[in-house]
């Protein structure tokens, strides 16, 4: 902060944009910062500023033009600390809840520094009151300060020249999801001073595994500015994923080897670029649903302090409460248009100074939400569809909340691509033979055209995962019949119980060979099956190496070695080998186009008298009527046809790609599959073995005729173009 000669001078008006603060040189000639801060209801706005030993000097910001209160601060420099005080109404009875004793980090803050330490002088009502009833609507007055972080004065100076976003068309996208703690903190070739930091996740070793799985993007947890829960702090427990945001502008400082002070801002930029230059994309997972204020007795960190009202919905006939649709306390009212800037000013900010590429919305149906039910053309969603910069970047919804009418699976308009959970449900039921028939797998393999191809939706739009950081790995999710969360400390009532998992004779780990060897195998079933559905693919971090989290299926708590991948599991050979495999089908897919299409299956011809795109196939090698879909069933093939595809390259040319018979059986028998021939393929072709989750697969040709399908495994015979 500037000297107390600096700023003798005093508050000048400033400007009134943009929000936040942004250090300047005014039209005098000298170095300064501008404050905005959009307060509506608000009677009047301190600015408090904070010196190297903490202490506060408060400036009154008396200019407002637009509800935004603003000033321009003489000598204030980047790496300073402020906060707000803002004054207004207590009560609580029409959702009025001001109190200048609190102290409030500016929303459109760069950088945070500092944590929220639980007490209860963060709260702005008394939250020990001896009527529970009215407990938040009496005004605690204590100075909240002690225990609150402050905002910072960040320079923006970075041109991004010499960055080179990789682009990656949706069609060739292959998500990875990360933790940016997890992922470095036990790997043994990051310096030890950068593990769990933005620095650790640009080091060249842990990019090579990322490049050489062949992952086209990062999808990381949170790194927005986030706190932890009071019921948290109070078991010693720290909010590990990071859903509980409170500052959508400032990179969560905790990831940061480079301080609190700005330096967190600088370093996520060389994280980006970093992974930029390895081809790889940065998606963030955002969460603009709710807040960390959370219910009426959470702390007063920002959003309630600046304005309760215009920033939540409050509940209809009980204003001194939120309407709650996300479980977590409150929500953003996105039908306020300071709410909608907030997030579009946000999503601006990641992605043109910042660097990132995409956005995956948590509970995004929050977002949609309208006066009365979800609404797909709500005014967040204009916003963003007509945003030319917004509007071209990656948009992905978590399409439900845990509202009325909260699930919209397939609801999200275009632009938008949506975890498909579906897809999800349908595979794990699959293998492990909980589907009495196949008709919900033939949707999901081949993109799920009953969801997305109406409205000119593509394939893309299905974010198809098996696992994510919410529920089992994949090793748990054949290791485990229950979960198993006793670390939390909420006596296991935490987290799903429907995790349509099975353990294979075993609950956890066991030395029994054939129990280990029937794992290995759904394993690979799994993640062959995700890597070949069209649609986009989801890989969760360390899924690849058999990472566990001892059956804990809501790890939301534990930043420890529960939840860090543990990369030694890369010198056992059957980890080492499904790492392998991983790479291979990531490679694979990218080599061929009919893996991964733009357009949806037909099923028909594409000219007079050729193949079908897309045909099914029963194990006696004849296609799949109506009644077989129906019909009892764990074994089924599809074949895609190379040679019937209707796209073009980028010159304009048709693609033309091998085809490929995806054999699966869940089935505990082996079992006999016949080969299709005329007019899917012709007299005597060889199909050859590209893949066999139950074998070592070794490129065997097979003349037409029939393969050996073993009991719960994949096979992928691939047929030459010239014969397909």
């Amino acid at each position: 902060m500037a000297s107390g000669q600096e700023l003798e001078a005093g508050v000048r008006p400033g400007s009134w944009q943009p929000l936040g603060a942004r250090f300047r040189t005014d039209h005098l000639g000298g170095p300064g910062t501008n404050f905005a801060l959009w307060a509506a209801g608000a009677e009047a706005v301190d600015l408090c500023l904070f010196d190297e030993d903490g202490r506060e000097s408060r400036h009154r910001l008396t200019e407002q033009d637009f509800q935004i209160w603003h000033g321009f601060l003489p000598g204030v420099r980047p790496g300073t600390r402020y906060g707000f005080r803002v004054h207004g109404r207590w009560d609580p009875w029409t959702g009025a809840r001001w109190n200048p004793a609190k102290l409030l980090l500016d929303p459109y803050a760069r950088a945070v520094d500092g944590c929220y330490t639980s007490h209860d002088a963060a709260c702005a009502a008394v939250r020990n009151w001896p009527e529970a009833d009215v407990a938040d609507t009496v005004r605690d007055n204590r100075d909240s300060a002690p225990y609150v972080p402050r905002s910072v004065v960040v320079h923006d100076d970075d041109d991004w020249y010499d960055d080179h976003r990789p682009k990656t068309p949706w069609s060739e996208t292959v998500l990875y999801e990360l933790h940016v703690r997890g992922f470095t903190m036990r790997h043994p070739d990051v310096p030890p001073h950068l593990r769990g930091t933005y620095a650790g996740l640009a080091h060249p070793a842990a990019i090579a595994h990322l490049s050489r799985l062949g992952v086209t993007a990062v999808e990381l947890l949170p790194v927005h500015q986030f706190a932890d829960e009071d019921h948290l702090q109070a078991r010693g427990l720290v909010n590990y994923w990071g859903y509980n945001t409170v500052g959508y502008f400032a990179p969560h400082a905790g990831y940061s080897a480079s301080g609190s002070r700005g330096g967190q801002v600088g370093e996520f930029k060389r994280m980006v670029r970093a992974l930029h230059a390895a081809g790889i994309e940065v998606i963030l997972d955002v969460v603009f649903n709710h807040t960390a204020e959370g219910a009426e007795l959470g702390p007063t960190l920002s959003l309630r302090g600046i304005d309760n009202a215009a920033y939540y919905r409050l509940a209809p006939h009980r204003p001194r409460g939120y309407a709650d649709y996300t479980g977590c306390g409150n929500t953003l009212d996105t039908r306020r248009p300071q709410v909608v800037r907030l997030i579009t000013d946000s999503l601006r900010y990641w992605v043109t100074e910042m660097g990132v590429d995409g956005f995956r919305f948590d509970l995004a149906t929050a977002l949609a939400r309208a006066t009365d039910g979800v609404d797909m053309d709500h005014p967040f969603l204009a916003a963003v569809s007509q945003d030319p910069l917004l509007s071209r970047v990656k948009l992905i919804a978590e399409p439900w909340d845990v509202g009325p009418g909260g699930y919209q699976v397939g609801g999200f308009p275009p632009l938008w691509a949506e975890w498909n959970d579906r897809y999800r449900d349908t595979v794990r039921d699959f293998w492990r033979g909980a589907r009495p028939d196949v008709r919900e797998l033939g949707y999901r393999l081949s993109g799920s055209s009953d969801l997305y191809q109406r409205g000119g939706r593509r394939p893309y739009a299905s974010v198809n995962y098996v696992t994510a950081h919410d529920g089992f790995t994949l090793r748990d999710l054949v290791s485990y019949d229950r979960k198993h969360n006793e670390a939390n400390g909420e006596a296991n009532r935490d987290g799903t119980d429907d995790n349509r998992s099975w353990n294979h004779g075993a609950e956890g780990e066991t030395t029994d060979p054939e129990v280990n060897a029937l794992r290995l195998r759904q394993l690979r079933n799994l993640m062959a099956t995700l890597l070949l559905s069209a649609g986009v693919p989801m890989i969760t971090a360390g899924d690849e190496l058999g990472r566990t989290q001892g059956g804990n299926n809501n790890a939301y708590c534990q930043d420890g070695e529960l939840s860090w991948l543990d990369w030694s599991l890369l010198e056992r050979p059957e980890w080492r080998d499904l790492c392998e495999l991983t790479a291979r089908l990531v490679r694979l897919r990218r080599a061929h186009p009919v893996l991964r299409r733009r357009a949806f299956f037909s099923g028909r011809a594409v000219t007079p008298g050729g193949r079908p795109d897309l045909a099914w196939f029963t194990p006696l090698g004849k296609e799949m009527t109506e009644a077989d879909w129906f019909g009892p069933t764990a074994c089924l093939g599809m074949l895609l046809s190379g040679t019937a595809m209707t796209e073009l390259d980028c010159a304009g040319r048709p693609l033309d790609d091998d085809g490929f018979l995806l054999l699966l059986n869940a089935g505990h028998e082996p079992t006999v599959f016949t080969l299709p021939g005329e007019p899917w393929a012709e007299p005597e072709a060889a199909y050859e073995t590209v893949l066999d989750t139950a074998a070592a697969g070794t490129a065997e040709p097979y003349p037409r005729g029939a393969v050996a399908l073993g009991g719960r495994s994949l096979q992928l015979l691939r047929l030459p173009a010239r014969q397909a």
